[in-house]
């Protein structure tokens, strides 16, 4: 009986970090946008700026939704690969938030 509940246990919880693990990239993108939202309220990123990370934001949701509808979900190398070019996304916002530059 204990072997049992352990197990279901254990597979409730496998369950849930799986289905956390499939949204993660989903997940990101939302946190990056808001930090984007929250740069272009702050004036730390100009027009220019804004619009050149909306624009690469734009293109990794295609890549995403892509990779997702041509098979049953991500790989994990489709993953892996996502998650290194969000990785250059975040590091690209966080230098145009903190550049010298402001918006008027």
């Amino acid at each position: 009986m204990k072997t049992l509940i352990r197990t279901t246990i254990l597979c409730g919880a496998l369950a849930a970090v799986s289905a956390f693990a499939a949204d993660r990239p989903a997940n990101r993108q939302v946190e990056q946008q808001k930090r984007i939202k929250e740069g272009v309220q702050s004036g730390e990123l100009t027009r220019h700026e804004t619009r050149k990370l909306e624009q690469k934001e734009r293109k990794l949701h295609r890549e995403i939704v892509r990779d997702r509808v041509d098979g049953k979900g991500l790989t994990p190398a489709e993953r892996a690969k996502i998650e290194a070019k969000q990785d250059a996304l975040s590091g690209r916002i966080a230098k145009e938030k903190h550049d010298a530059q402001k918006r008027p």
